[in-house]
């Protein structure tokens, strides 16, 4: 049976590619606003539903693809050179033979992350969405956007939404191939949105969202409602983000995230990600409301609570949680989304 994944790369990519260039490419880091959990196509990563995310500005993946000199692939992470044989260099690795295909084609590839390490943010989707972008300018593709979103989701699904900046909506689709299951940029800045990031816990998760997501889907009896209610969401939040209606907005993305938790916490055995200090962020959060400062959280999977807020509240924002790491997903980001050959 021909494989659907070398089918979708022979499709998008030249049957030779040419000895690469030296390419520097930067993505930002997002954070999903409408979730997706659950996948319909574990072999393309094709989810089960829509998500909507908003993307960390300067927090992010830069990343350096060149020719091997040496003739042997090499991998370097923060400064450090990889054993070709560790974790994170054979998944790095793994993504650059989907576009080399058997060709001899040897890279030294180099990725430096922004994001502070202590701040329990995830980089696998800016990761994998800066290294699309590096080897494609390596290997001189000429490839748009959207293209560079379907290849991204083949490292980390959320990838797809770390091509771009600001609002960024991945559309779930519906052909069986994938080829209709794109992220897309939405036309729209908002100059006074804010993220709070607060950590609970920045250790490396007991259970990979990857795993945790599969165990969900099987055993969690609540999980049947969530597709369709997932995709109503995400609907909702972009016609939110489009009117600015921050009200609309906020309410939509913390039901939402509470909703994919509880899917988890129904799982058997229970899935649980969230921490104590997870809920006294959270009621912080709702007692702040009922005294008048508009927040709203959202959470992955993990412990760690980000909170949605404008510019008008911040000092209020910082008083409450002055460990929080507070993004301006709109500031001007030109020096780290330049690349360069």
């Amino acid at each position: 049976m021909p494989d659907p994944v070398q089918i979708f790369f022979d499709s998008v990519l030249p049957n030779k590619l040419p000895r690469p260039e030296s390419y520097e490419a930067y993505s930002p880091s997002n954070i999903a606003l409408a979730k997706y959990w659950g996948k319909r196509d574990q072999t393309l990563n094709l989810p089960l539903n829509s998500s909507l995310s908003i993307s960390l500005g300067h927090l992010g993946s830069k990343t350096h693809v060149s020719s091997a000199t040496d003739g042997v692939d090499g991998v370097w992470f923060d400064g450090d050179k990889l054993p070709n044989q560790s974790r994170f260099a054979q998944k790095v690795l793994a993504f650059a033979d989907l576009f080399r295909r058997g060709q001899n084609l040897p890279l030294h590839i180099v990725t430096k992350n922004t994001i502070p390490t202590a701040s329990g943010l995830a980089s696998s989707a800016s990761g994998f969405a800066a290294l699309t972008r590096a080897i494609s300018g390596a290997f001189k593709l000429a490839l748009s956007d959207a293209q560079l979103s379907m290849i991204s989701r083949f490292g980390s699904g959320s990838a797809s939404r770390s091509i771009w900046h600001g609002f960024v909506c991945w559309d779930r689709g519906v052909r069986d191939d994938g080829t209709d299951c794109v992220a897309r940029q939405l036309p729209h800045h908002w100059p006074g949105f804010r993220i709070a990031v607060i950590p609970v816990d920045t250790d490396l998760k007991s259970v990979p969202s990857s795993d945790g997501m599969r165990h969900t889907v099987a055993t969690s009896p609540l999980f049947e409602a969530w597709p369709e209610h997932a995709e109503a969401d995400c609907i909702r939040v972009e016609a939110a983000v489009l009117a600015r209606d921050f009200t609309v907005l906020g309410e939509t993305v913390e039901a939402n995230a509470l909703a994919m938790h509880a899917t988890m916490l129904a799982s058997r055995p229970v899935l649980n990600y969230l921490q104590p200090a997870s809920w006294t962020c959270l009621e912080t959060i709702w007692n702040a409301r009922k005294a008048g400062i508009e927040a709203y959280a959202t959470m992955d999977a993990g412990a760690n609570i980000k909170v949605l807020f404008l510019e008008t509240n911040r000092t209020q924002i910082e008083t409450l949680f002055p460990q929080g790491l507070i993004i301006d997903p709109f500031a001007d980001h030109t020096q780290e989304c330049e690349f360069s050959k």
